[in-house]
This record gives C-alpha cells, structure tokens and sequence, in this order.
C-alpha cells in the first residue's frame, strides 16, 4: 500500500502499528498531498491498490473537501491528508508513534 501512495508522490509517508493500542485496525498509513485534488488522488490510488489485491474498502469519508481522505480498509486504515490538517491533527502523535515525539521535541 505504501508503493501505491509513493506512485502519486505522497509525502511523509507513515506506517503506524497500534495494535497494541485499537481494536479498529492494526495500522494507520499516512500520507500527505500538497493539494486538495491530489490528496483525492492518492486516495483513490490506495483504493485502486486495494481492489487489485482483492480487499474491498469497507468505506471512505472526506473525499468531497480533499483536506482529509479516510480510506477503511479494515485492518488497515488509509489517511491522505493536506499538510495544514496534518500538522493540525497530528495523528502520529495521537496514536503514540515514538519517532514523531522525537522529532516534536527537538523543534
């Protein structure tokens, strides 16, 4: 899935575990766009990805305003995000990844 967001240039692409700490999924990929529309695009790229290898995405939200694509695929869960809302949401610091605390606090 990560080939699949690198296709279309994501950046800062993240692989979360949180298995030890959701029963909703056992990773977060993320990925930023630099735009609405290709945020939308690297989305719909994960999607394609997914079906290729025969995962049908139980769902999607956010597609319409492209800041912040979700894309569910079970196990796994898709963010392509706008940098803005990145950097807003933090979610590597949300869900406890070590690496961007590191990096948070050398700033």
């Amino acid at each position: 899935m990560v080939t699949a967001l690198e296709d279309l240039k994501a950046d800062n692409i993240q692989v979360l575990d949180v298995r030890e700490l959701t029963s909703m999924c056992d990773y977060m990929i993320i990925g930023s766009g630099r735009s609405n529309r290709q945020v939308r695009a690297i989305a719909d790229r994960a999607i394609e990805e997914a079906q290729r290898r025969g995962i049908k995405p139980l769902g999607t939200e956010g597609y319409e305003g492209g800041e912040w694509v979700l894309v569910d695929l079970g196990d796994v869960v898709v963010h392509c995000m706008h940098p803005l809302t990145r950097a807003f949401y933090q979610l590597e610091k949300l869900w406890g990844d070590p690496e961007f605390a590191r990096q948070s606090t050398a700033v």
